[in-house]
C-alpha cells in the first residue's frame, strides 16, 4: 500500500496542470509555501497555477519570488469543443463573426458540402486535474475561488497540506502533520522524501519565509528542533534569510510605530492575562496617520510578548461606528465565540461589526468573551 507521500507523487506525475489554492486570509505560510510548491513543480516541467481570493488589503509579500504570477480568478476553467466530421471532405477555410449574441464559425469545404450530421460539441473536462489546497481547514475558507465553482473542486482531485488541529480533511489525499509549525515544513519534508529535483534558491527562500511568518520568526511557543533544523537546511540551500526578515520586520514606517504606542498605552487583560483588548479611537488613527490594515502588525506584536494570552482583541472606530478582530491563540475558535455578533472571518481570526460606540462595543465583546472563556476553562 502506498505511503501518502507516494500517493502524492504518483498524482503530481500523471496530473498535466496543477492548480495551487489557499484560504482567503492569506496567511505568510501558505502563499510562501504555495510558491515554493509552484516552483518545485516547474523544475519537473509540471504546469501549475496558483489562484487565491483577492486579498481585501496590501500584503507585504510581494518581495517573494512569482508573487506577481498569483491570479485571483479561475478563468477557462472548462473548455467546450466544437467537432466537424472531415471524413467526406476536408476543410478549405475557417472562419468567425460575432452576430448579436451568437458567435458564427464559417467553414469553407475545399469540395463537397458540410451537413448538421457532421457537427457535434462537448465540453473537455476542466483545465485544472489535481488541486493542491494549503494550509486551509475546510474548502469554504477559500472563499470565492470555491463558491464559484463548486463542482470543479467536487470533481477534480484535492490534495490536502495543512497543520491545523481544525482541518477537516477534506481532500482525497489528507497530509495533515499536527506536529509540524507550519505548511511549510511539511512541504520541505515531502520535496526532500520525493527524491526529485532539489530545491532551488527562490523556492527554499519562500520556505523559509513560510517558517518565520508562522512562527514570528521563531519566537512562538510552537517552534520545534525540527523546524529549526529544516530552517538551517534552508539557509544552505540558499534562502536569503535577510531578504525576508527585513521586508517583514525591518520596514516599519515611524507612524506605524506610534499606532502600536496607542494600542499598548489602553491595553488590558483578564483572566489571568488569557484575554487581552485594546482600543483604538478614530483620533488615534488620524494622529498617527494610519489605517486599520496595520493592527494586524499589531497583533503579531501581542502574540509574541504575551505567550500567556489566548484571545487579543483590537476594537477600533470606522466611519463613525465600531469593528473589532479577534484573534485566537491555540485551540480556542475566535469564529464561535464572537458568533453573537455575526462575526465573520476563520477559527483563528475572526472580525465583527457594531451599530455601537467604540466604549459600548468593546463592553459588550469583552464581556462575552469573558463569559465563555471562562466556561471553558471551568
Amino acid at each position: 500500500m502506498l505511503t501518502v507521500d507516494e500517493q502524492i507523487s504518483e498524482q503530481i506525475d500523471k496530473a498535466k496542470r496543477i492548480l495551487i489554492t489557499f484560504g482567503r486570509e492569506w496567511k505568510g505560510d501558505a502563499v510562501a509555501s504555495a510558491l515554493a510548491l509552484k516552483n518545485w513543480l516547474a523544475s519537473q516541467n509540471k504546469e501549475a497555477d496558483i489562484v487565491a481570493e483577492k486579498p481585501s488589503s496590501p500584503l507585504p509579500y510581494s518581495f517573494l519570488p512569482g508573487y506577481a504570477l498569483i491570479s485571483h480568478e479561475l478563468d477557462n476553467i472548462r473548455r467546450f469543443i466544437i467537432s466537424l466530421d472531415i471524413t467526406n471532405t476536408t476543410v478549405d477555410q475557417v472562419e468567425y463573426r460575432l452576430e448579436d449574441k451568437t458567435l458564427e464559425f464559417i467553414v469553407s469545404p475545399k469540395n463537397g458540402f458540410f451537413t448538421s450530421e457532421d457537427i457535434s460539441s462537448r465540453s473537455s473536462g476542466f483545465r485544472y486535474d489535481l488541486i493542491f489546497v494549503l494550509g486551509a481547514a475546510d474548502l469554504e475558507s477559500l472563499g470565492a475561488i470555491y463558491d464559484n465553482d463548486t463542482q470543479f473542486f467536487f470533481e477534480t482531485t484535492i490534495i490536502n497540506i495543512d497543520h491545523q488541529a481544525a482541518n477537516e480533511n477534506f481532500g482525497q489525499i489528507n497530509l495533515v502533520n499536527l506536529n509540524a509549525v507550519a505548511v511549510a515544513e511539511i512541504l520541505y519534508d515531502f520535496i526532500i522524501l520525493a527524491e526529485k529535483p532539489k530545491l532551488d534558491a527562490d523556492a527554499a527562500t519562500c520556505l523559509l519565509a513560510g517558517l518565520i511568518t508562522e512562527t514570528k520568526s521563531f519566537k512562538t511557543q510552537s517552534v520545534t528542533p525540527h523546524a529549526l533544523a529544516i530552517a538551517s537546511e534552508l539557509v544552505t540551500l540558499d534562502a536569503r534569510r535577510e531578504e525576508i526578515i527585513n521586508a517583514l520586520y525591518r520596514s516599519r514606517q515611524l507612524n506605524v510605530l506610534k499606532l502600536w504606542g496607542c494600542v499598548l498605552t489602553s491595553l488590558k487583560e483578564s483572566l489571568n492575562g488569557k484575554l487581552v483588548w485594546s482600543e483604538i479611537s478614530a483620533a488615534d488613527f488620524l494622529a498617527t496617520k494610519t489605517e486599520p490594515i496595520h493592527l494586524f502588525d499589531v497583533i503579531d506584536e501581542l502574540i509574541i510578548s504575551m505567550p500567556q494570552a489566548q484571545i487579543i482583541v483590537l476594537v477600533y472606530e470606522e466611519q463613525n461606528h465600531a469593528k473589532a478582530i479577534i484573534h485566537s491563540v491555540r485551540n480556542l475558535n475566535a469564529l464561535e465565540l464572537t458568533s453573537a455578533f455575526k462575526s465573520k472571518g476563520s477559527r483563528n481570526l475572526s472580525t465583527a461589526d457594531f451599530e455601537t460606540s467604540l466604549s459600548e462595543a468593546s463592553k459588550k465583546l469583552i464581556s462575552t468573551l469573558e463569559e465563555k472563556m471562562s466556561h471553558l476553562s471551568a
